[in-house]
């Protein structure tokens, strides 16, 4: 199997770029043979995937709910800072809400009604665009949706230079046909 097979067939599995870079430093760690190092690699995920569905699980149990949301909105917050076209969303707004709106709307719906600004992921979605929650099922009150959210409050607030509320109308992952925020700017 040639490079570019391997690397079409890790991106099927849900194996993100950054990780397949990244293994490429480690190739004296895995098999030699292409069909052994994707094995190895799909037996990597299903073991990250399996812990991660435990980790939430054991948090969800013995964690109060505000507690578990403040967590997971963390990790919403560091996806901001992790992914550059979140923050250029963000950075290339100057402070102007006008301007943040344009930003947006490369890659959501996006509209104001007064002092409310909602935010969508079209008016129907196909699937959850979270890798993180692609192998997860999904929940009445899903947790996973507090990250998206605070990953857009952190968007508005970095744009802005201050606190806003953003609050879940509906998601996939909630049983919506979309997901779609708001965000109260009177706030």
């Amino acid at each position: 199997m040639d490079r570019k097979s391997f690397t079409q067939k890790l991106a099927l599995l849900g194996v993100c770029p950054l990780m397949i870079q990244n293994l490429a430093g480690t190739e004296m760690l895995l098999p030699q043979n292409q069909d052994e190092k994707f094995q190895a690699l799909q037996n990597q995920k299903h073991f990250v995937e399996n812990w991660l569905s435990d980790l939430l699980e054991s948090m969800e149990k013995h964690l109060d709910r505000p507690s578990f949301e403040r967590i997971v909105g963390e990790c919403g917050k560091a996806c901001f800072n992790r992914h550059q076209f979140k923050k250029d969303i963000a950075f290339n707004s100057e402070g102007n809400l006008e301007k943040l709106m344009e930003n947006y709307k490369k890659n959501f719906e996006i509209w104001r009604e007064g002092n409310i600004v909602h935010i969508r992921f079209g008016e129907v979605s196909k699937q959850c665009y979270c890798p993180a929650a692609y192998y997860r099922t999904a929940k009445e009150n899903d947790i996973h949706c507090e990250c998206t959210r605070n990953t857009h409050k952190a968007i508005f607030e970095t744009a802005l230079n201050r606190p806003f509320n953003v609050e879940i109308v509906e998601s996939l992952r909630r049983g919506g046909k979309t997901c779609h925020f708001i965000v109260d700017l009177s706030t």
